[in-house]
């Protein structure tokens, strides 16, 4: 593939990208609106129970075998039926084992009713051995776009239905339902549009093959999801399911926002990077673009988010949800961080080097460990819990960065000067801001000005300095549907 044909590739992938997550965060955000209206903190710090045991179980399910797949120069469908039959197993195994021990878990914590909504969310691990296949595929091939269709789908059924059975008083079950129907469409659709099928082929060398590259993710997976569970187990038992639901609420927004911006990008580069591999010039231009490009984004958002957090919390969730909003501004200020982190850890995985990609994940969640007990035991207060998250955080920054160095020649150093220009006009523009909003009573008219200034002022400053990450988002734009025109 020729420079000329990845780069339009690239470059309508993104787009795609950027498209789905932005429509998904969307929709996810006006459902969640509605059933926090709808529902108690109680009943989605019950859901952040839950999810721990899903969320720890998919790592399983997926094993690094989703990156390997997209990583490996070469693969074939025999290739993908093996993955597929391991990734079964492994759910199948999970869903029995999480089905007995339902009850232990909702016992530990003292929610009685907490024992038949977890099982019935496991099923969400099964239906992901399937998903986890089709989604591999169409990021080898630079689809992108189905993605999008199968997400957008997918969000607004389970949304709707999600919503209705709140409505009904459904309780806890409206947000199990909404997952296992998120995940059951979302693998439909893309069944619809992916013409693969699972074999009856098993390849056990090729399984080896690909566990050596995947077998490394998978520890760092759970290594990853375990760190990011602890406190959500920690809470709810420590203190309660209340405050828990609080902390969910408040980190779920900044990461839908992070998660929206941030990845979209990263998916593409891993691909990109993964077919380039071999020059390592082309490889380290990719990754700075991808990371002033994603800070370029998701740095003012998340300074906006922080600035208007208390009037936005009030208008959208309701006043029996402003106690989050410090939980919220927190985890702000994390996610404007991601960037820095997913892209040197995906530029590792493009290159194929899941062995330090691991090594960095022991040493992170060795201190980051060690902080969460700390607050949690010693300290005994849940705000410190969450701003050891931002602690941890920032030194995690350097921890990421270090190996490419010598990778691909990207210094800690280097990446700090790229990302320094987006964090310093999203500090000035949320200065004026917030001078703008502290004048404004009503809550409404505050947001709007502030998103207004923050914007203004953000993009104007951006404009004039040339910013090389707004320059391209323009061309890029201008690319994507000039070739549409076309």
């Amino acid at each position: 593939m020729n420079d000329a044909t990845l780069r339009s590739n690239t470059v309508n992938s993104l787009v795609w990208k950027l498209f789905e997550r932005g429509g998904n965060a969307i929709v996810q955000l006006i459902v969640q609106i509605i059933m926090a209206r709808l529902l108690a903190p109680e009943e989605f710090g019950a859901l952040a129970i839950m999810l721990v045991f899903v969320n720890l179980g998919s790592m399983f399910v997926i094993s690094g075998f989703n990156t390997a797949l997209v990583q490996s120069p070469e693969v074939d469908e025999g290739d993908c039926s093996t993955v597929f039959w391991i990734s079964l197993a492994i759910a199948s195994i999970l869903y029995i084992t999480i089905f007995l021990f339902a009850p232990f878990v909702a016992s530990f914590y003292g929610l009685n009713s907490l024992t038949w909504p977890l099982r019935v969310l496991t099923l969400v691990l099964v239906i992901g051995a399937y998903n986890t296949v089709q989604v591999a595929i169409v990021q080898r091939r630079l689809q992108f776009r189905k993605v999008f269709n199968a997400t957008i789908v997918s969000v607004v059924l389970s949304g709707g239905i999600g919503v209705a059975a709140a409505v009904l008083n459904a309780g806890l079950w409206a947000l199990v339902i909404q997952q296992l129907c998120y995940s059951l469409c979302n693998c439909v659709v893309m069944a619809f549009q992916v013409k693969w099928r699972p074999g009856f082929v098993f390849k056990p060398d090729r399984a080896r093959q690909l566990f050596s590259f995947s077998w490394k993710l998978l520890v760092s997976g759970i290594l990853d999801q375990g760190y990011q569970s602890l406190s959500d187990l920690i809470i709810g038992k420590q203190f309660s399911a209340s405050s828990l639901g609080l902390v969910s609420q408040g980190k779920k927004y900044p990461q839908a926002v992070g998660n929206m911006l941030d990845g979209a990008i990263q998916p593409v580069m891993l691909s990109a990077v993964s077919r380039v591999q071999a020059d390592i010039p082309y490889v380290k231009r990719l990754v700075r673009r991808a990371l002033k490009t994603s800070t370029f984004l998701i740095v003012p958002s998340m300074t906006l988010f922080a600035a208007a957090a208390e009037p936005i919390v009030g208008i959208l969730l309701g006043r029996k949800w402003l106690s989050c909003v410090p939980f919220l501004q927190m985890y702000c200020f994390i996610y404007a961080l991601l960037p820095i982190h997913t892209t040197n850890l995906q530029a590792l995985n493009g290159m194929g080097r899941s062995d330090l990609f691991l090594k960095l994940e022991l040493i992170k969640k060795a201190y980051g460990i060690f902080f969460i007990m700390f607050a949690a035991f010693v300290l005994k207060d849940v705000y410190l819990m969450v701003a050891m998250y931002m602690i941890t955080g920032v030194i995690s920054t350097f921890v990421n960065a270090y190996p490419n160095k010598r990778v691909i020649g990207y210094s800690y150093s280097e990446q700090l000067r790229d990302i320094a220009p987006a964090f310093a006009i999203s500090a000035i523009a949320g200065g004026l801001a917030l001078f703008c909003g502290s004048y404004i009573v009503s809550p409404g008219l505050q947001i709007l000005v502030e998103t207004a200034v923050m914007t203004i002022a953000y993009l104007g400053i951006a404009g004039i300095f040339k910013l090389e990450a707004f320059e391209y988002l323009i061309t890029t734009i201008r690319d994507f549907f000039g070739a549409k025109r076309r």
